[in-house]
């Protein structure tokens, strides 16, 4: 709902101590986990209250042109951070986090972002939402509509689950392997095999991001293919993902997570995000010798 893993472990202290300071005022009439929603509910609704929607590169701005500077991260932006995977979830549940479907919820209403999360991804009744939200039945109903239009304009075809699904464990693993591979060799025909012809590669914090493979080429000459890189790989929004290291001292230290979102057997989208802070998050080491 809000974008962020900080933003989530911050509101989730507040509900927690809420919850605990509130205890004595439960009084049955409505489930546990309904009255817990209800706190949690409206604790992110404030908190959306007081900041702006998390956006990706390709929701910032139009894309770079070919051979365009990087220019400097924006860390004032609010920028959709990734999400590491619970091995014990369901695909279904994993479906939920996938980068497209979070930054997708991010153009809805806070409103109608409740809605639709606590109908189609918690369950919920229309009735336990209303009564969540402080509203009425038909008005949960009405939003869930408007918010599920939204989000369908926005989604592909299949979701990464689905995708992930028929390419695999054997095809999911090559296909990360020869990621790493055209990476660490510089390779540009390998990574250009990789892509679609209209796959996007953007790098928040910097707001540039690229299409097609003129300008992906064009980017990957100037930044990654001058870089000494060892990979590993990861997941990460339900979706197959990369930690990338650069070599610093005799080391190799943590850079990128970059996220791979498919279409088939080829990659149609590289979000790169540029913070080596949270790969432990990830399972990932902060440095490696090799």
């Amino acid at each position: 709902m809000l974008g962020s893993t900080h933003d989530a472990e911050d509101v989730l202290q507040e509900v927690s101590v809420r919850a605990w300071r509130g205890r004595a005022d439960f009084q049955g009439r409505s489930s546990l986990r309904t009255w817990l929603h209800r706190i949690a509910t409206n604790a992110c609704l404030n908190e959306l209250e007081r900041k702006e929607r998390r956006v990706l590169p390709i929701d910032f701005g139009p894309e770079a042109e070919p051979g365009s500077p990087f220019g400097q991260p924006l860390h004032e932006v609010p920028w959709l951070e990734p999400f590491p995977e619970d091995p014990e979830d369901r695909a279904e549940q994993r479906e939920t986090v996938e980068l497209a479907f979070v930054a997708a919820v991010q153009h809805l209403g806070a409103n109608q972002r409740a809605a639709l999360l606590m109908f189609d991804v918690l369950g919920f009744s229309a009735q336990e939402i209303a009564d969540a939200m402080d509203t009425s039945a038909a008005s949960v109903n009405s939003a869930l509509q408007r918010a599920r239009k939204a989000i369908a304009e926005r989604m592909p075809e299949r979701t990464q689950q689905e995708t992930l699904e028929a390419l695999g464990d054997h095809g999911q693993k090559e296909l990360v392997e020869r990621y790493m591979r055209a990476l660490e060799r510089s390779d540009m025909d390998a990574m250009l095999a990789l892509l679609t012809e209209d796959a996007t590669w953007s790098m928040p914090p910097l707001t540039n991001w690229y299409r097609g493979h003129q300008a992906i080429a064009g980017f990957l000459e100037q930044g990654p293919f001058t870089v000494d890189w060892r990979h590993a790989a990861t997941r990460a929004n339900g979706q197959l993902a990369v930690g990338c290291y650069v070599r610093d001292d005799g080391l190799y230290r943590a850079y990128a997570l970059d996220v791979l979102e498919l279409r088939g057997d080829r990659i149609a989208a590289v979000v790169a995000f540029l913070d080596g802070s949270r790969f432990e998050a990830f399972g990932l080491p902060q440095t490696l010798e090799r």
